[in-house]
């Protein structure tokens, strides 16, 4: 299934037009589906929206306008093959048309698993996609509510999967996608890539990754917690223990973290003791590859206060701050350095009141 339409099949057709699927639906064995039509539906001043037949088995299961985007519904199946038709009128401002499914969780892990078995070692792309995480969606799921989610975890069904895979006793490598941070217990996998959404030439950056052709230096974003009780309610927008300039617990991967197929090894930085008022700060580091292949090491400057620049009352205390980066190409068994000028804003920090402090 997974197909979509999003313009007139056919040139000449003009604004609106009809179309026709036909098909086969394989399901990888028996249970209760869902099927779902969904045609992103216009925002503003909507007369009406675009209309969809659908039958299964020479059966019609839903017929009329698709309302609120979509058109959901249940199908059991014994797991033998049945032939499906769609027919769809674009006939309003609605954004074309996809024809999905949602099979139960067991006979797709049974399928997984026994590919495992089978293997060598096993991938296993998990993750959030933008029909969960996004803006305004009508989703209504564990973990997911209006597109906002409600906690940080994998979907149950991914849990299951990767628990399935990982008793098999093969090596397992996690692909995540996602477009924010999601709570992983390390001891699940040997390997974790995050690959975010990574676009049309994901799948060759994966692949080449994977396979040891690219040399990874990407660096996290943004704080991996290992579980939704480390973020504080939004009972407020206040800073406390938020992001990794207030957070003092341990997180799973910190901000700024990341792998490489080879090693490095850093000098003690190097800058003046004193810096007079208004001047800027040079500080440099010597980064060695000390690994057996060439890689390129993303080297960060952060300001780290000292512990008497505490905050007060429900002012939160900075842990650490991002200053500076930059990203050095460094052959095995080279020494390159880092160089960084950071000027007095970058050194300060600011009070309730709006004042800066070096």
């Amino acid at each position: 299934v997974q197909r979509a339409l999003h313009c007139a099949p056919a040139p000449g057709l003009g604004a609106q037009w009809s179309a026709r699927w036909t098909g086969e639906l394989v399901p990888p064995g028996p249970g209760t589906y869902r099927l779902i039509v969904d045609a992103p539906a216009c925002w503003k001043y909507c007369k009406s929206h675009d209309a969809a037949r659908l039958w299964i088995d020479g059966k019609p299961l839903s017929q009329g306008e698709i309302k609120k985007g979509r058109i959901d519904v249940p199908f059991t199946s014994d797991g033998r093959p049945v032939a499906f038709k769609l027919e769809f009128d674009h006939v309003s401002d609605d954004e074309g048309v996809r024809l999905l499914w949602l099979p139960p969780a067991e006979p797709l892990i049974a399928e997984a698993v026994a590919a495992a078995n089978a293997s060598d070692v096993v991938v296993v792309s998990v993750g959030l996609s933008p029909d969960l995480e996004g803006e305004a969606l009508s989703v209504s799921v564990p973990g997911f509510v209006g597109g906002d989610r409600t906690d940080i975890a994998l979907p149950f069904a991914q849990q299951r999967l990767i628990a399935a895979l990982k008793a098999t006793g093969k090596p397992l490598v996690l692909v995540l996608t996602s477009g924010s941070a999601v709570a992983l217990d390390p001891a699940n996998a040997d390997a974790i890539l995050a690959a975010w959404y990574p676009g049309e030439s994901g799948g060759t950056a994966i692949a080449d990754t994977l396979a040891g052709r690219n040399n990874p230096s990407g660096r996290l974003p943004v704080t991996f917690y290992a579980n939704t009780t480390d973020l504080p309610a939004f009972v407020d927008y206040g800073m406390k223990e938020r992001t990794y300039r207030y957070f003092t617990g341990t997180p799973t991967w910190g901000f700024g973290h990341g792998l490489s197929y080879t090693s490095y090894g850093y000098t003690a930085p190097v800058a003046r003791v004193s810096v007079a008022a208004g001047q800027s700060a040079n500080v440099q580091v010597r980064v060695a590859n000390t690994g057996g292949r060439d890689g390129e090491e993303v080297v960060q400057a952060y300001l780290v206060p000292t512990t008497t620049a505490a905050g007060g009352g429900t002012t939160p205390v900075l842990q650490r701050q991002l200053v500076g980066f930059t990203r050095l190409a460094v052959p095995r068994g080279k020494t390159r350095t880092a160089s960084f000028t950071l000027d007095p804003r970058s050194l300060s920090l600011v009070a309730r009141d709006g004042t800066r402090t070096v």
